[in-house]
């Protein structure tokens, strides 16, 4: 990974180890990890072995991943777009907006989870940090090309980050592909979105100098 900027390097070491982690661990240590350190809804837990939300969790669900589809999927998008952004960021703020994009996420899903899925599961993995990345390459760069492997036709990135964020809310809200934190994606999207905005000093709050245009 020469060509990556620290952070972003470091960011995926860490998630790659956590995850090697969880694979060599035996499943009383996996799960212990899972009990502590994924990211559990607000409330009491119906389960002995699970204590619930703790507020560490917030940020440490954000290295653990499901599968190793997951992983690859994140720490791909976290090497597209994480040292564009941080080039872009400086190494601080790229590291704060990293983390505020995650805790938003953690947030936005823990809310979803409390007042209309109800249910009581563990949510785990980068995206929410990811899909912040997405916003500020949209925001920040709109007429790069970007295109689907899927659907190999060039649009222009804000165009694919708002189709991207567009399908994602129609999932949620359709409640399909069950299992993936939808909400958890958008919230990461509206935590990027406001901090890209506050540096850009387009707040009621105003930052001490703009960092931004």
């Amino acid at each position: 990974m020469p060509n990556l900027p620290p952070v972003t390097r470091y960011l995926l070491i860490a998630n790659v180890l956590v995850f090697a982690l969880q694979q060599l661990l035996p499943d009383a240590g996996s799960l212990a990890l899972i009990s502590h350190f994924a990211l559990w809804p607000l409330g009491p837990s119906p389960y002995s072995n699970v204590a619930g939300f703790e507020p560490w969790q917030l940020v440490t669900y954000a290295f653990m991943h499901g599968g190793f589809e997951h992983i690859l999927f994140n720490m791909f998008g976290l090497y597209m777009f994480g040292g564009v952004i941080e080039r872009t960021f400086g190494a601080r703020n790229y590291t704060i907006y990293y983390f505020v994009c995650a805790i938003v996420a953690a947030v936005a899903q823990l809310m979803v989870v409390k007042y209309f899925t109800h249910g009581f599961y563990p949510t785990i993995g980068a995206s929410g940090a990811l899909f912040g990345l997405l916003l500020a390459f949209g925001m920040l760069y709109p007429h790069e090309k970007m295109f689907l492997i899927f659907l190999p036709i060039p649009m222009p990135a804000w165009l694919f980050v708002i189709g991207y964020a567009a399908v994602e809310l129609v999932l949620g809200v359709t409640g399909t592909q069950a299992g993936v934190a939808h909400f958890a994606h958008l919230g990461g999207m509206v935590g990027g979105y406001v901090m890209i905005q506050y540096w850009r000093g387009r707040l009621p709050l105003k930052p001490k100098r703009q960092l931004l245009r």
